[in-house]
């Protein structure tokens, strides 16, 4: 089963991260536009899009991209059958802010982010006592500098888009797990082997 997004979560980011968003600056519109471009892999013009949604502290996502996306990738995506988007759906405040994170990165280094942070999910969002100093080391062995980490770590603005798009999915494709999945448009639900996963897929 997919873990349901949890009780009030934007409310909660609110508050919890209110002392340290009061003091971010906002972001100048060359970053606002590396935020909103879409993080994809494959040929756009694949035959079938699939739209992955996503919390960097769900298990069944960090099962799915351990088990199950590294064969999407090699046998759909690289062979132009699908392209990939992946769209946040942060379950709690710490996936929020490794998302902020992530989308600070370069477009081009975003996928392998995500799968260095599902590979040690057990270590930064359940085990540590300091999650941010956790996803600090992580950041920075992807290449980001600390200014960089510091200033997506604090941005109000990138905070507030992501729970924007989070809104959106809700309200127009009744998104309230993850991993949930549209494909061609028709969503579905829930970690999937490669199997069950390439059977929705046309062609495969």
């Amino acid at each position: 089963m997919p873990i349901r997004r949890r009780t009030l979560v934007q409310a909660a980011a609110a508050t919890l991260l209110a002392p340290a968003l009061a003091r971010a600056q906002s972001a100048t519109p060359e970053q606002t536009k590396s935020w909103e471009t879409p993080r994809t892999l494959g040929d756009p013009k694949a035959p079938t899009e699939v739209v992955e949604f996503f919390s960097l502290t769900c298990t069944h996502c960090a099962r799915f991209a351990s088990e199950t996306f590294h064969q999407i990738e090699e046998n759909l995506i690289k062979t132009g059958k699908v392209r990939w988007e992946f769209r946040d759906f942060p379950l709690d405040r710490v996936a929020l802010q490794a998302e902020m994170v992530a989308r600070a990165l370069p477009p081009t280094q975003y996928s392998r982010f995500l799968s260095a942070m599902f590979a040690t999910q057990d270590r930064w969002a359940f085990g540590a006592a300091d999650p941010q100093a956790e996803i600090e080391k992580m950041a920075l062995l992807a290449g980001m500098n600390k200014a960089t980490f510091d200033a997506a770590w604090n941005d109000a603005a990138l905070r507030d888009w992501i729970l924007a798009e989070q809104k959106a999915a809700e309200d127009k494709y009744n998104i309230n797990s993850t991993p949930t999945f549209l494909i061609n448009g028709v969503k579905k639900e829930g970690e999937m082997s490669y199997d069950e996963f390439a059977k929705l897929i046309p062609n495969a």
